[in-house]
């Protein structure tokens, strides 16, 4: 439970078709085997006491008291435990049938919640057999015990903050108003479905699309359980397919046809960061539910799922690609209606070699021949001094004419010479002054150049430079629209790839330079070379792109704290960085990130591409002069 984490199980016992007392037997032993994996939340399948292909069995007095004699075998069982289970069994009440869901705990029956929408199409006739519960709460005498009644109960944790329980049965979430919607509503951020989904060809896609989407829709972890193995075939076939999924992603699924239990880790505090984010998100009066208080034992719950190391980047390479296009296509409309705006008539760009200036020269090539405009009208300028290799120079060079760009070369170290004496700057004092100077000067170049050609200067700095504060404030921090504002640097690096992947047979030599440039360490070339090789790695100043990306990406997206996001990056990088190193980089990225501030607020435009964005008109609205010593608490316990 630490860090909002809560372990959730879906399970289906081998069940016996009218079978209570055997099948009672089973579901304990499969609550056994979520105990040993420390579940707290565990869904069983709909009407799993009984089983769901009971047909008119149902309506014998003889099942009944079975299925009753059943659930205090399970309830007897969960005594001892503290995890919130969820047993489906049929149960009569006033006179009708209905088709609940017990919710159990430590030998109590905490309440039950009938099943809303009861199917009678296709290969579905319950409603010969249930009635259809109402969301009204009421009370019915169980086993001795006077139980809450109805689908507007909501089981809420006690001791885990955010940790509130809704249940709807099947069909429920295949309706248009499913009963999840108004639980959402209400406050439940875990939504539990006890099913019994059959097998027909392509229905398992659909249903884990429906399962996702819901997921999202409501801003929820969603634990659906369905029946398997042990039902009746005379007609149908079950498969067990369960589903645990989060805010639109299937964390854990069950293959089918093999009665898989299936866990994983719901993350509440996420779900509730989530929430206060969407203002559209819109809680509703919670007077007609009823809230059952329930706790349960705090401990540390061993994390199973995965986090990716590249959040911003899709692991499936059909999706990277087509990720990538994407991308690629909303920078360059976002550069082409610039121009049509402005009407400038050129764009001009530092070109350094590098992976930033090279992926903003491909977009503005892009934007170029979507407005029609020829690229010669693009001026990709080199601007040696101090720092520069033969290796980015030269591929600098060669981009620039194999894209059809007009090249310029000025070389600015004799302006910043003059500029040094003139400030009276030691040129073998190698400090900030000594490089920002540089920085500043290429920004007044371009600037000049783009005035006299009645240009646009064409920003290349990127969002994990942005995010740390690692440009030369009204240097490269600077430009009259940033195409890659938006874009974090193990992203720019795939779209680069991307580039080089999809060049044509004619593209060969672009192809090359763009692999050399992939393959040149990241560095903003200020510091005189060491035997012609670059000797300022960003990488060792400021710590390797990937962590800071993977910071990033949980701090601004996800919301959660240093550590939270230590714990995480920990068990995402295992194997690749040590702990003491995750810990000393995080602590580089929450000072930079506190402290440059000023040089987000006054970014120039650019175009926003993916969920996290830094620009202070839209995703961030941070203050300048924040105090970073909420964070800094954290991580001070952090392991050195």
């Amino acid at each position: 439970m630490k860090d909002g984490f809560l372990k959730a199980a879906a399970a289906a016992p081998k069940i016996r078709v009218a079978d209570p007392a055997w099948n009672a037997l089973e579901i304990c032993k499969a609550l056994d085997s979520c105990y040993a994996q420390r579940a707290k939340l565990i869904v069983l399948p709909e009407l799993c006491l009984t089983g769901y292909t009971c047909q008119d069995l149902f309506l014998q007095e003889r099942l009944l008291e079975e299925s009753l004699e059943g659930l205090q075998a399970v309830l007897e069982h969960t005594k001892g435990h503290d995890a919130l289970t969820f047993v489906g069994l049929p149960l009569e009440k006033d006179g009708k049938l209905y088709n609940v869901a017990a919710a159990v705990q430590d030998g109590r029956i905490l309440g039950l919640v009938p099943k809303q929408n009861i199917p009678n199409y296709g290969e579905f006739y319950e409603v010969r057999h249930f009635a259809a519960g109402s969301r009204e709460v009421s009370e019915v005498d169980v086993l001795g015990q006077t139980v809450p009644f109805g689908g507007n109960l909501l089981f809420s944790c006690r001791n885990l903050k955010g940790l509130v329980v809704g249940c709807e049965l099947c069909e429920d979430v295949w309706v248009m108003d499913p009963p999840s919607t108004a639980l959402a509503k209400a406050g439940a951020t875990v939504i539990v479905n006890l099913s019994a989904s059959n097998e027909t060809v392509g229905k398992d896609t659909y249903r884990k699309s429906l399962i996702a989407a819901t997921s999202a829709r409501l801003l929820c972890s969603y634990v659906y359980a369905s029946a398997g193995d042990g039902e009746s075939t005379q007609d149908l076939v079950f498969s067990g397919h369960h589903m645990i999924a989060e805010n639109g992603s299937v964390l854990a699924e069950a293959a089918r046809f093999e009665n898989e239990t299936i866990f994983s880790e719901l993350d509440v505090h996420k779900i509730c960061h989530e929430r206060r984010r969407m203002s559209t998100f819109v809680p509703e009066n919670t007077e007609h539910c009823v809230r059952i208080g329930f706790t349960l034992e705090k401990e540390e719950t061993r994390l199973t799922r995965t986090f990716v190391q590249t959040p911003f980047v899709p692991s499936d390479e059909a999706l990277k690609k087509e990720r990538c296009e994407q991308i690629l296509s909303i920078q360059a409309h976002g550069l082409k209606k610039r121009y049509e705006h402005t009407g400038a008539q050129t764009a001009v760009i530092g070109v350094s070699g590098g992976l930033d200036s090279t992926l903003a020269l491909l977009v503005t090539a892009r934007a170029f021949d979507l407005l029609g405009k020829s690229r010669s009208d693009i001026i990709a300028v080199t601007m040696p001094c101090f720092g520069t290799t033969n290796r980015t120079y030269e591929n600098a060079c060669r981009l620039a004419q194999t894209l059809g760009a007009k090249l310029v070369e000025v070389n600015i170290r004799e302006a910043v010479q003059v500029h040094f004496r003139d400030i009276g700057q030691d040129m073998e004092k190698h400090d900030v002054t000594y490089e920002n100077g540089q920085a500043r000067e290429r920004t007044q170049v371009l600037m000049d150049l783009a005035n006299q050609s009645n240009g646009l200067v064409i920003g290349t700095g990127d969002m994990s430079e942005l995010a740390l504060g690692w440009a030369t404030y009204n240097g490269d921090h600077m430009s009259m629209y940033g195409v890659n504002v938006g874009v974090p640097k193990t992203l720019v690096r795939h779209l680069v790839a991307y580039c080089a992947d999809t060049c044509s047979e004619n593209e060969k030599v672009l192809c090359e330079v763009l692999l050399d440039v992939l393959d040149t360490p990241v560095s903003p070339e200020l510091l005189p070379p060491e035997d012609g090789k670059i000797s300022q790695k960003t990488e060792d100043l400021v710590g390797p792109y990937e962590l800071h990306d993977f910071f990033l990406y949980q701090l601004l997206r996800c919301g959660f704290g240093p550590a939270k996001i230590y714990r995480l990056a920990c068990r995402a990088f295992e194997g690749i960085y040590s702990k003491e190193t995750i810990g000393k980089w995080l602590k580089t990225f929450c000072r930079r990130f506190f402290a440059q501030q000023f040089k987000r607020s006054c970014l120039p435009d650019g175009p926003k591409v993916g969920s996290v964005a830094v620009s202070p008109r839209g995703d961030l609205r941070m203050p300048s002069d924040a105090s970073r010593m909420a964070w800094q608490k954290e991580l001070d316990q952090l392991p050195e």
